[in-house]
C-alpha cells in the first residue's frame, strides 16, 4: 500500500530519513554527510541548506519509496505514475498490475460508499476520496503502461528477429 501523499517538501524529507534502512545514521553515511550535519538539513536546523532533491532520490531510490515524486505531482493535481522497463515484464506482472489496480478501484468504492452513508461528503471525507483516487489512476496507469510496453517489446523483438 502506497503511503498518503505529504503535505509539505520538508515533512517528505523527514519521513525518508526516519524510514531509511538502519535510521539516520546509516543514511547519512550513504550521502557521505557527518550525522549532525545530515539532521540538519533533513529539519532544516542550523541554518543549513536542506536536502537535495538529488539526496532524497538516493535515499528513496534504496527504500523503493516515491514520496518526492508523490509530493510534487499532488502540488500541480497530478500523481506520479513509474514507467515500467519491458525487461522485467510478463504476464504475471501484467496480472498483478490488474489485480492492484483492482483492488484500489475496491478501497475508492468501498470508502466512498461508507462516506455516502449520511448523505454527505464531508472535507476530510473528500481529501481521502481524492488520495484513493490518485492511488487508482496511478495503478491503473501503470497497468496500462506495462501492457503496452510489454507487448510493443514483443513486436519490436519479432521484427529484428525476421519473424514477424
Amino acid at each position: 500500500m502506497k503511503s498518503p501523499v505529504l503535505e509539505t517538501r520538508r515533512a517528505v524529507v523527514v519521513e525518508v530519513a526516519k524510514k531509511y534502512p538502519g535510521g539516520q545514521a546509516c543514511a547519512s553515511a550513504r550521502l557521505s554527510l557527518e550525522l549532525k550535519r545530515f539532521k540538519n538539513q533533513v529539519y532544516e536546523s542550523g541554518g543549513v541548506v536542506p536536502l537535495s532533491d538529488e539526496e532524497v532520490y538516493v535515499l528513496e531510490s534504496e527504500q523503493g519509496t516515491t514520496r518526492l515524486p508523490d509530493y510534487i505531482c499532488a502540488m500541480y493535481g497530478g500523481v506520479f505514475v513509474r514507467l515500467p522497463e519491458s525487461g522485467e515484464l510478463d504476464n504475471i506482472d501484467l496480472y498483478q498490475r490488474s489485480l492492484n489496480a483492482s483492488a484500489k478501484r475496491g478501497e475508492l468504492d468501498r470508502f466512498m460508499a461508507a462516506a455516502l452513508d449520511d448523505g454527505r461528503i464531508d472535507a476530510s471525507e473528500a481529501k481521502k476520496i481524492r488520495a484513493l483516487l490518485a492511488e487508482f489512476i496511478a495503478a491503473s496507469h501503470e497497468e496500462v503502461g506495462a501492457v503496452i510496453e510489454l507487448h510493443k517489446s514483443k513486436c519490436q523483438t519479432l521484427r529484428a528477429s525476421g519473424k514477424g
